[in-house]
């Protein structure tokens, strides 16, 4: 077929769809109105290219495409273009048909119920765990892979929830031809334990199962508290957990599968609670309004042959295609969204594939979250698209930043969708825009920022930004404005001529200042020029001159700084005595002895002018000296400087010569010697000539010691410094991921080590030191290796021992209250006898559980135990036993725990499970005995399971001969005590008798029965009454919940005739069946107007009066709780709860329930927080009553004064 809007098309044969066998040949054969057309193949809209699988033949205007060794892989859709034609068709793989298997052997059925090889197993992990659910689905019969879905609960789609803690894998087994589904369960937590459900299906078929999975946490060391959750859970499940060890749990026979939604659409309304109730539905209202589309949908459909799917979900971003097939090809379709046709876009694409019609939706939008509809003339298909918004991840994180009081702070990170919401955290706070605006909070598409315009010393700490799907934190120092001097302004002294520049480096590039000499301000002209870059300033003066020498000094503006120095002008005369006299050299500083070293700062430019005169003129020779060598038999050479060009030159001039270093480096230190010579003689003159530098960069630091918050940091002096002593070092660190280095000290560190604080645990960082002399710092040093501050967990909690015998010790313990992020590698327990100290190994290697059962004993020894907590970082504190413990087993008095609710009548029924928890005490392990109203119990229906510490009562499926007095007995030799329980198994009841038609007026009949014959062994509640009009035969209820066994129905219309039935009712639910009226009741009509006779109307209003009033109670934490009163009043009064004056109707926490004038208010899971005085106020137009009463909330812990009682 024809893409929807080519009015024409280029194709007189089109090829059609197919199915084929695998591994047989398809061809495909099309031709096009004229010859010479370029036609293309194409495979799921990638274009085909002819190979040995392919060939594609093109004779004229005929075009064929063969596809050979067809496989499964080649199940797709194809199609032929031609021009701006184009025609889709489908080839569809079917499996070989198998040969006949052997007669000895069943022929396995074509069509099984299910879909599932193997179902999810129910499972146990414990809290951190991992655990993996596997299904597998038969795939021999898929023509395409099947659609697999996992539900936690009801409908909670866990697609949505993939990430840290939840994975999702599928593969294909082509040997055994199955599909394989696992749901990966990582570092479970205690809320992930309830049910969970698994849904396949393919284009005709679905399946699903549901398995539960159980989280086993912290376990309570006391004995009643942990007896009392074994019966609760006892109640819920036959479990491995309280079975005696060594002994497996009894077989049983697996449940079918309950599909909810069958029973919703066989009930009446009126069940339709009791249902909910019953199978843990909690959005009634919303599976009431799909079961209403879909019995509406039930109807047999002439135009559609497959509808929409009921709902479909897609990720944000994603595309999806809805897709029905139509009866008829040929028909028009309409789409609609929210009741608004689709118009044709680049987001909404239609196609039409032969009797297929599908609705692309492209780059899917929280706006493409709708209802839609499918419209095929008169007749119409419904769902619903929920669009799934991806977690946002946070793509470049926020930077750590130190900055100066005042100045403003800006933290910058960038997400990964636009507009998506953040929330901005400092120190675990909250922060929002206050009343100064301090805080301001910007959006520039994905990049998020937080400004804070002036900062003071209070802004200081970890601010965090958090997303639904990351986090990230960075740390904020604010320092007080401190300029500091990396590198001071030296002393020079220079020749005439030469140049000097004084340089002097700060903290703050932003900082200015002026240059003084001799206490006046410089003025820069051609010869003298002062410059700013960065965090360096310069005073360059050229050509010095005598007048230049003076003091300059440097004043950083706002700083009470002065950076002082003195320049000397340094001359160099040659006195040359008449021509009988050898000339002399005189090295003259402005009258003052010349100094025996010049220094020159690395870098900088070295001049020495020497003047010349004298007849004849002299020959001036300067070299340079060797280092004395080692062995002083060697002479030391020199070195001959005459180079006139270069960066170490000599210049020769008519009456003087010029000794220069460009740029002085570490090599130029040393001892220069100038010679004058003459006819009449020559004169020598050593200068020593130092250079100094900053320090070469440290090595590496090392990182020695790590804890949860800090880091000790180790380092070794650097191999030069430069010439002048080490004055300190400065360190850095950074994040690992990050580019930005922090500064950590502001002072000088004068040590070799240093530890670092204010880190953050789990998080990776790197350090690295600069070395500082008087000319500056050095290069950085490499950075270290990479470390995480980790600490050692803390020591485990209540440590306390649990069961004690002649040769073992049962120890019991609960986690670290601090883990950290090195996580738990487990625990190590040791014992040692008193008096000793050297502790032994109770177990080989570390244990994961927090319980230890210790063996081979000795009997009679006094033993101190001892556990540790191990990870990555170390071990922690020991937890300790504060006594010693004598290994010998102690005798303890038979006593039962009953649980409270066995303390009165418990009531089940019939073919539900019962399964009865007693935990009990008693050293040496007692003999436990059950009776049933005096006879010993019956093992073939009743099973009975004993261990050291309680005693199971098992009943697979209760039937009414249950019902009875069972006392269960501990015995140790002459010691004994009992308990009984009184067990109640009820069943519906059945249907009432004699149900008759009393009388007949008007519009009324009268109706009257007795009461069943069988009650189901509990208290008939009511009755429920049904009408019939006798033409249709469709039942209505008239009444529900009737507590009489007579009634009249009135309302009924003139000419017709109903019958009447009636169910019975108890706790159980109504009768299976009704007892019906024999005969019609005929509702006669009436030709004389009936004139009823006049009769006071009795007032009936009533103010509120509470008849049973709130009483006060003292309940659990934990555990739901409930306050009941009863009130009357006419008309029906409005009911008002409070809770210490405070209303609570718009609490979620509390329900409210008011059934035939009983009051209710439950309060879920309370805390010592929800204790107080409750309040309940019925308001009617008569007036208005309140009554009042007090609820204590206790804590769940239980003290061991009560365990040993």
């Amino acid at each position: 077929t024809d893409n929807p809007g080519k009015k024409a098309s280029a194709f007189t044969k089109k090829p059609k769809t197919t199915e084929v066998v695998e591994g047989d040949t398809a061809v495909f054969e099309a031709e096009t109105e004229k010859t010479g057309i370029k036609v293309k193949w194409q495979r799921a809209g990638a274009e085909m290219f002819e190979n040995e699988k392919y060939i594609i033949k093109a004779e004229g205007n005929k075009h064929s495409l063969t596809i050979n060794n067809i496989g499964r892989e080649d199940d797709a859709t194809y199609a032929v273009i031609a021009g701006s034609s184009k025609v889709k068709f489908d080839l569809k793989v079917k499996e070989p048909v198998p040969a006949p298997a052997p007669e000895a052997q069943p022929e396995p059925p074509l069509d099984p119920v299910g879909l599932f090889v193997t179902r999810p197993q129910d499972g146990e992990v414990t809290v951190g765990g991992n655990i993996t659910f596997t299904c597998k689905v038969a795939g021999a019969s898929m023509l395409k892979k099947p659609s697999v879905k996992w539900f936690k609960g009801k409908w909670m789609d866990l697609g949505s929830k993939v990430g840290k803690h939840l994975q999702l894998h599928d593969s294909y087994d082509r040997n055994n031809k199955v599909y394989i589904y696992e749901m990966h369960i990582i570092q479970a937590k205690m809320t992930y334990a309830g049910g969970y459900r698994c849904e396949v299906s393919t284009k005709d078929k679905f399946d699903s199962c549901n398995f539960s999975l159980i989280v086993h946490g912290k376990i309570i060391c006391f004995q009643h508290y942990r007896n009392v959750l074994l019966t609760a859970a006892g109640t819920m499940c036959h479990s491995n957990v309280l079975l005696p060890p060594g002994k497996s749990e009894p077989k049983t026979e697996s449940q079918p599968d309950v599909d909810v939604w069958d029973i919703l659409r066989r009930a009446p309304p009126s069940e339709y609670e009791k249902i909910a109730f019953q199978y843990g539905i909690t959005d009634l209202r919303g599976m009431l309004k799909r079961l209403k589309r879909i019995k509406k949908e039930e109807k047999k459909s002439t135009a559609f042959l497959q509808k929409l799917d009921p709902a479909y979900q897609v990720d944000k971003g994603q595309k999806i295609k809805l897709m029905v097939e139509l009866a008829n090809p040929d028909a028009e379709v309409k789409w609609l969204k929210n009741g608004q046709e689709i118009q044709v876009s680049g987001r909404y694409i239609f196609e039409a594939v032969g009797n297929k019609r599908i609705l692309t939706i492209n780059h899917c939008s929280l706006a493409d979250d709708a209802a839609y509809q499918c419209v095929v003339d008169e007749e119409k298909s419904f769902t619903e698209l929920f669009v799934k918004e991806p977690p946002i991840l946070i793509s470049h994180p926020l930077e750590d930043q130190v900055v100066m009081v005042g100045e403003r702070v800006e933290f910058e990170c960038e997400v990964s969708e636009e507009g998506a919401a953040v929330k901005w955290e400092k120190d675990g706070i909250e922060l929002k825009r206050e009343e100064t605006f301090k805080y301001r909070f910007k959006k520039d598409g994905k990049k998020h920022y937080l400004i804070i315009n002036e900062s003071t010393k209070e802004d200081s700490g970890h601010y965090t930004v958090k997303t639904n799907g990351g986090e990230s934190v960075a740390e904020l120092i604010i320092q007080e404005k401190k300029l500091e001097v990396y590198q001071s302004i030296a002393d020079l002294t220079v020749r005439a001529r030469d140049q000097a520049v004084f340089k002097c480096e700060v903290s703050d590039e932003n900082v200015k200042g002026i240059w003084l000499k001799n206490g006046k301000e410089v003025i820069p002209d051609e010869r003298i020029k002062i410059s700013h870059i960065g965090r360096i300033h310069k005073l360059t003066i050229d050509d010095v001159t005598p007048e230049d020498e003076a003091d300059y000094s440097f004043v950083p503006e706002g700083f009470a700084y002065n950076l002082s120095a003195k320049l000397r002008f340094l001359e160099i005369k040659i006195d040359f005595v008449p021509r009988q006299e050898p000339p002399k050299i005189h090295l003259d500083f402005m009258g003052q002895a010349a100094p025996d070293t010049i220094v020159v700062v690395a870098g900088n430019k070295l001049r020495l002018d020497v003047p010349i005169s004298g007849d004849p003129i002299p020959t001036v020779i300067w070299q340079k000296l060797r280092p004395k060598p080692v062995l002083p038999l060697l002479p030391a050479p020199e070195w001959l400087l005459s180079e006139t060009e270069g960066r170490v030159r000599v210049e020769m001039h008519e009456d003087h010569c010029i000794f220069i270093i460009e740029g002085a480096e570490k090599p130029d230190e040393g001892v220069y010697r100038v010679t004058v010579k003459n006819p009449a003689g020559e004169d020598k003159a050593d200068i020593t000539v130092k250079v100094i530098d900053v320090p070469d960069p440290p090595e590496a630091p090392k990182i020695i010691d790590v804890g949860e918050d800090y880091c000790t940091v180790q380092w070794q002096p650097p191999k030069y410094d430069g010439g002048q002593p080490i004055l300190g070092y400065i360190l850095e660190r950074k994040k690992k991921k990050s580019y930005r280095w922090m500064r950590l000290n502001f002072d000088l560190l004068k040590e070799l080590s240093y530890e670092a604080k204010r880190m953050i645990e789990g998080v990776v960082y790197e350090m690295r030191l600069y070395a500082v002399n008087s000319i500056g710092m050095s290069r950085p040093s490499p950075a270290s290796q990479p470390f995480m501050p980790i600490a050692p967990p803390s020591e485990p909690t209540h440590l306390t021992v649990e069961d004690i015998s002649d040769s073992t010790v049962t120890l019991k313990w609960r986690p670290p209250e601090r883990i950290g992020a090195g996580g738990l590698d487990g625990y190590n327990v040791e014992y040692c006898k008193e008096g000793s100290t050297e502790w032994v190994p109770a177990l080989q290697g570390l244990t994961e559980r927090t319980s230890a059962l210790i063996k081979d004993l000795v009997t009679g020894d006094k033993l101190y135990f001892r556990v540790r907590a191990i990870n990555l970082a170390g071990e922690s504190e020991p937890a300790l036993t504060k006594e010693p413990v004598t290994i010998q087993e102690i005798l303890q008095r038979p006593k039962f725990w009953l649980p409270r609710y066995l303390r009165q009548t418990l009531v089940k029924k019939v073919g539900e499970t019962i399964n009865i928890v007693i935990p009990f005490q008693g050293k040496p392990r007692p003999k436990v005995t059950w009776t049933k109203d005096g006879q010993t119990l019956d093992a073939k229906e009743v099973g009975i399971r004993n261990s050291t510490t309680d005693t199971i009562l098992f009943i697979r499926k209760a039937e009414h001969h249950h019902s009875g007095t069972y006392e269960v007995e501990v015995q140790i030799e002459n010691m004994n005590d009992k308990v009984a329980i009184t067990m109640q198994i009820m069943d519906k009841p059945g249907p009432p008798q004699n149900v008759k038609i009393i009388d007949v007026w008007g519009f009324n009949v009268a109706l009257e029965w007795k009461p069943p014959q069988d009650d189901g062994n509990a208290q008939i509640s009511g009755y429920t009454i049904q009408k019939a009009d006798k033409k249709t035969m469709e039942w209505y209820t008239v009444f529900d919940h009737y507590r009489r066994t007579n009634c009249v129905v009135s309302d009924l219309i003139m000419g017709n005739e109903y019958y009447f039935r009636v169910f019975s009712e108890n706790l159980c639910g109504l009768s299976e069946t009704a007892a019906t009226t024999k005969t019609p009741a005929y509702i006669q009509k009436t030709g004389a107007i009936y004139k009823p006779p006049s009769y006071k109307e009795h007032d009936f209003s009533e103010a509120p009066k509470f008849t049973h009033p709130l009483v006060s109670r003292s309940v659990i934490s934990g555990y739901n709780a409930t306050l009941s009163c009863a009130v009357r009043g006419s008309p029906k009064p409005k009911i008002f709860w409070y809770k210490n004056k405070v209303d609570l109707s718009g609490d979620a926490k509390y329900r409210m329930f008011s059934k035939h004038g009983v009051l209710t208010l439950e309060i879920r899971k309370p805390s010592p927080f929800d204790g107080g005085f409750y309040t309940c106020k019925a308001v009617n137009e008569c007036g208005e009553a309140e009554i009042e009463c007090r609820l204590d909330v206790r804590g769940n812990q239980i003290s061991v004064d009560n365990i040993l009682l």
